[in-house]
């Protein structure tokens, strides 16, 4: 890490955080937020003629230089890094993502998460899953509920492994069902034991981020995506809403997509982009 230098102002300054960066809660809670809201979920390099390589120069590169997005291994991978600059006590962890067509898990490695350690206290970080991902770090010190805005978040922990669960304010049932979202390990990992999966994900077509070209972020009270030939903007449910989760979809022309990447996003691609929504193939092993 020491060998690869970074630029700590220029990172800050691009997730629009400002103020002294000491290793606390406040600044890991800022920090943590600012990056969501500030660099998009993406895979559009997959689907412009490149590949992702987990390699933190070209993350740097791509995400603060360029101001790109990425995937989960990507956002997580160069976050954990500036965690780590910033003085933080960081840990890589995998994964296993619960796919909302099958039911079923992930392999081992499917998603990067952080564990960060402060002053007696663990805490869940993940700048990289997208929709469902929690805007602030959750406690790994309580199986209680965590609630941020509409939504609940628990983290269940059995026989040595943890699972991140919610509920959506505008799906809760009656008896307060919980949904599955993923599991993890705290076993240490580190970036390159990545490297098999992250190029799953831009090749198999039982993978989200082969089939679909897709680019997310969080804004304001709500949530702007992009997926194939269509841009959906979501509002949270609040008082001004009545308390309903609002989302309007525009269908997309494809000679339109790099502009509204460019205005919506902030992302403009160095090849052109082939948009992409075909439907998953669920994989043949399950987990």
């Amino acid at each position: 890490m020491s060998s690869v230098e970074m630029h700590l102002e220029t990172y800050l300054s691009r997730i629009g955080f400002a103020g002294p960066a000491e290793p606390s809660l406040e600044v890991l809670r800022s920090v943590h937020k600012g990056h969501l809201m500030s660099v998009p979920f993406e895979n559009l390099t997959a689907h412009s003629g490149g590949r992702v390589q987990l390699d933190l120069p070209l993350l740097y590169e791509k995400i603060v230089n360029q101001r790109r997005g990425g995937f989960c291994c990507e956002n997580n991978g160069l976050f954990y890094w500036l965690l780590s600059q910033l003085g933080f006590h960081v840990t890589l962890l995998s994964g296993q993502v619960r796919s909302m067509i099958t039911g079923y898990y992930g392999p081992p490695l499917d998603h990067l998460v952080l564990m960060v350690s402060l002053d007696g206290q663990r805490w869940l970080c993940d700048v990289g899953f997208g929709s469902a991902g929690f805007s602030v770090p959750l406690s790994l010190e309580t199986s209680g509920p965590q609630e941020q805005g509409h939504r609940v978040y628990r983290i269940r922990k059995d026989t040595g492994l943890h699972f991140l669960e919610w509920q959506q304010e505008e799906i809760k049932g009656a008896d307060g069902d919980w949904t599955e979202i993923y599991k993890f390990t705290l076993d240490p990992r580190c970036l390159e034991d990545f490297d098999e999966m992250c190029w799953y994900h831009q090749s198999s077509p039982c993978s989200i981020f082969f089939c679909k070209s897709l680019c997310t972020v969080l804004k304001p009270g709500g949530r702007l995506t992009y997926i194939g030939r269509r841009l959906t903007s979501t509002t949270f449910p609040s008082e001004e809403t009545g308390g309903v989760l609002e989302t309007t979809t525009r269908e997309l022309k494809d000679e339109e997509i790099p502009g509204i990447l460019a205005e919506k996003f902030g992302i403009v691609l160095n090849s052109p982009l082939i948009p992409k929504d075909e439907a998953i193939t669920p994989p043949p092993v399950m987990y």
